[in-house]
């Protein structure tokens, strides 16, 4: 699947009741892998550092994501931040996910992120 910033979110549809109560749930997943595909399919910078850490930035430098296994923050819980700055640098908002939340429920955060092409949302 390649997003875009002019791709229309396509949600699946929900499976049948039945169906839900048989599968498995992701519970595990505690890698960077499918956030780092993901933004780097997009066109963002994804830079390692030494201390195992992952950094990476939207083209347009505004979107932070950070994968921070080894700082203080993850000590208490906080494994990913995610930022998102105005076009003046001031911070608009920011996120963070701890180590129990699996990396493709922060990939699929990011995903509609990415898949919403407007500063508004179209119920305001």
């Amino acid at each position: 699947m390649t997003l875009t910033a002019t791709a229309p979110s396509h949600v699946p549809a929900a499976p049948r009741h039945s169906a839900l109560g048989d599968r498995e749930w992701l519970l595990n997943c505690h890698c960077a892998g499918p956030v780092v595909d993901l933004l780097k399919g997009q066109g963002w910078d994804v830079i390692p550092d030494l201390a195992a850490n992952v950094h990476c930035s939207s083209p347009d430098q505004r979107v932070y994501v950070g994968f921070l296994p080894e700082t203080k923050e993850a000590k208490r819980g906080e494994l990913w931040h995610i930022q998102v700055k105005e076009a003046d640098g001031r911070v608009a908002w920011s996120q963070t996910f701890g180590s129990s939340v699996p990396a493709q429920a922060v990939a699929g955060f990011l995903a509609a992120l990415i898949a919403f092409p407007n500063r508004h949302c179209a119920c305001v």
